[in-house]
């Protein structure tokens, strides 16, 4: 599939056999762009090119008994899953796929905690300024949507993502069999360079499955791991609808959702301090004055309350909830305690306010 320029084809320009032009397909291996420190650099700093529910918890993850292997890009998603990410710059793929079975095979027993450690030493790597295991822990959860009290389990199925310039016949094949036969979750992404000019540009393509086809297979997948999570790990994945009287939310993680409601309640005319009664006192921060920004609520939080640095991502500084001359903060942090506390809020609420379970009817 071709690219085109259609810059010439914008405002009231006439239209002529120029206006459209045709980018030129180049090749990584052409444009000098290396495996590791460019291709792969780049992807790991972007992984939400290839999908935005995806998490990078290790880069060149070689932790494997008897085996000197490399993972280019371990990651995890949404639903605590563990996803090999092997990467090519050459035309054909070469035998990446077989490559990605073996990670993934040794990868499969992998604990929490076992993550927990690899993500902690990643974080080190990149230089990160708090690269504790406690902090690496918080972070995972968090992105897991989950609070600090629950334990995930990592399921024994781990997806497989290939990336590369392009893909044999023998690839694209095999994988097709492997998804529909034997249920793998291995998905193709074609990384084609273009140069415009100077520039080098980057279409990336999903090959396997085709676009129109992966959302109905990733709600499926999401149902099947919920499933299984609920039998193996102490985590609550549950999703919840906020309603209220201007209407009902998407099904919501709790993180979301507490606040999705508390916002509700506040606009309704539910004072902050009343919600912060009923809520635990950690789940609430109040400082003197108005902010809106992020980074300027913050240091109002430590200068006035001394809260750590570390502690910033357990806030919703995105969303604060002003009320006079005070700015108000939700904790993000909601464990196995979030049910007890939706009941606590909706006592409080004006009639129109409910909170349910994805699949509960109204």
């Amino acid at each position: 599939m071709a690219l085109y320029d259609m810059t010439g084809v914008k405002g009231d320009a006439l239209i002529t056999e120029h206006s459209l032009v045709k980018l030129k397909r180049s090749s990584f291996a052409e444009q000098n762009i290396q495996e590791r420190t460019h291709l792969q650099a780049a992807l790991r700093d972007h992984i939400d090119l290839i999908d935005e529910n995806l998490h990078v918890v290790a880069e060149e993850f070689g932790d494997f008994e008897g085996a000197n292997r490399r993972i280019d890009l371990l990651c995890i998603d949404r639903e605590g899953k563990l996803v090999v990410v092997e990467l090519k710059r050459t035309a054909d793929g070469g035998h990446m796929e077989l490559q990605a079975l073996r990670y993934a095979a040794m990868i499969s027993t992998m604990t929490f905690s076992q993550v927990v450690h690899a993500f902690a030493r990643y974080q080190k790597s990149r230089g990160a300024d708090d690269h504790t295991e406690g902090t690496a822990r918080s972070d995972l959860l968090a992105w897991l949507d989950l609070g600090d009290d629950e334990e995930p389990a990592i399921p024994r199925e781990v997806g497989i993502v290939l990336a590369s310039e392009n893909f044999s016949q023998e690839i694209t094949t095999t994988v097709l069999w492997l998804n529909e036969f034997h249920a793998f979750d291995i998905r193709c992404i074609r990384l084609s360079p273009y140069t415009l000019g100077d520039r080098l540009l980057l279409d990336v393509q999903h090959v396997i499955p085709l676009p129109e086809a992966s959302a109905y297979t990733v709600r499926v997948r999401e149902k099947e791991t919920a499933v299984k999570q609920a039998k193996e790990s102490s985590a609550d994945w549950t999703k919840f609808i906020i309603d209220s009287p201007t209407g009902s939310t998407e099904p919501l993680p709790k993180r979301w959702a507490m606040l999705r409601l508390v916002e509700g309640l506040h606009g309704a005319g539910i004072t902050m301090a009343q919600i912060s009664e009923i809520l635990p006192s950690s789940k609430t921060l109040q400082v003197d004055g108005v902010f809106l920004d992020e980074d300027q609520l913050w240091d109002a939080v430590q200068a006035q309350l001394g809260n750590s640095n570390e502690n910033r991502k357990r806030w919703h500084l995105g969303f604060p909830l002003i009320e006079g001359d005070h700015t108000w903060v939700l904790n993000n942090n909601w464990g196995s305690s979030t049910r007890k506390n939706f009941k606590k809020l909706l006592v409080v609420a004006p009639p129109g306010f409910h909170v349910r379970e994805e699949g509960e009817s109204e």
